[in-house]
């Protein structure tokens, strides 16, 4: 039924900021856009990572009826090789800390951390061996 992570959504209220410290955080430009009828952005995309996972960022007044107005609800990981100088950069790019570094069970490598981007969304960090594990499989098939 799940198959795989396809997009994950990113609200703000100014779109065109979050697109730039996205990008200065990601280091490449979204490159996907829709412009809106008064010539405005309401959504950006980003491909990232190994396997080109979409990072959309939407106008906040797109979004649901009943969406909350701060951060909450379900945190979305995105593998990093090193969680503690990743929640650094994060952090000099004006990212409130959530949760500082975190040992996910003693002894078995996965590492967590989480931040509040400037817009109110939370960005989760984590070291996963799994996630490693399967980039060295799909290489070794091919």
């Amino acid at each position: 039924m799940l198959r795989g992570f396809a997009t994950i959504s990113y609200w703000a209220d100014d779109l065109e900021a979050a697109k730039d410290w996205y990008a200065e955080l990601l280091g490449a430009e979204p490159y996907f856009s829709v412009p809106m009828p008064d010539g405005r952005v309401g959504y950006y995309e980003f491909r990232i990572g190994d396997h080109q996972a979409e990072l959309g960022l939407i106008d906040s007044g797109f979004a649901p009826a009943g969406a909350g107005a701060g951060p909450g609800g379900v945190i979305m990981y995105w593998h990093v090789d090193d969680v503690a100088a990743s929640l650094d950069r994060l952090l000099s790019l004006g990212a409130k800390e959530q949760e500082g570094v975190k040992e996910r069970g003693e002894g078995t490598g996965f590492v967590t951390a989480s931040v509040i981007d400037p817009f109110g969304n939370i960005l989760g960090i984590m070291y996963n061996p799994h996630y490693l594990e399967i980039l060295e499989k799909r290489a070794q098939a091919s």
